[in-house]
């Protein structure tokens, strides 16, 4: 049995991730998947993102988080929820930021940068990081990751491959959209104060 320093998995990002990493079984065959299926999903990024931002707009819940201005946009920031169309420069920013992310997954090495990355999605819907203003509820997130997730099993098996490399694909993104919500949800449940 490998002993595991729980106080340590709150403290020490790359501990954690380490941890994560070995737990479910994310590694090299996972990563050559998730970076294989980049010159297919490439050209899918668009309408991925598309869809994305036409749920988070059917919802209240969800648009009222695009209200304020977002972190390191400039222009002119909506004045309602009412106000906020999907067309609106603010959302169109918002847009580009989640097709570098997506594009980012695809195409970047898995390294202690990736890692910083990575977390800092989770931080950045917080008023930790970014805007004070923009304080996502988890409930949200996990909505978010919940339509990604099923986006993308729904884009990867609409891509003909065979069926070993759709499997192997599948399975490399679930892994890592695991790791993802992972890092995004440490940034809202406080770190355990009991450690067996």
């Amino acid at each position: 049995m490998k002993h595991i320093d729980e106080a340590r998995l709150e403290s020490d990002l790359g501990y954690r991730f380490g941890y994560l990493l070995e737990f479910v079984g994310f590694g090299g065959e996972d990563i050559e998947a998730v970076h294989g299926a980049a010159e297919a999903l490439a050209p899918l990024v668009p309408g991925l993102v598309d869809a994305v931002y036409d749920k988070l707009h059917g919802y209240d819940a969800t648009w009222r988080h695009f209200v304020p201005r977002q972190h390191g946009y400039e222009g002119d920031v909506p004045t309602s929820v009412e106000a906020l169309s999907l067309d609106h420069e603010q959302i169109q920013f918002r847009k580009q930021h989640l097709a570098r992310y997506l594009v980012t997954l695809v195409t970047k090495p898995y390294d202690e940068k990736m890692l910083s990355y990575l977390d800092m999605v989770g931080k950045i819907h917080t008023p930790a990081a970014g805007s004070r203003d923009l304080d996502v509820p988890l409930v949200q997130m996990n909505a978010l990751m919940g339509f990604v997730a099923d986006a993308l099993i729904v884009t990867i098996t609409g891509l003909g491959l065979d069926r070993e490399t759709e499997v192997k694909t599948l399975r490399a993104f679930n892994k890592l959209l695991w790791l993802q919500n992972d890092l995004i949800n440490k940034h809202y449940v406080p770190a355990s104060s009991t450690v067996a």
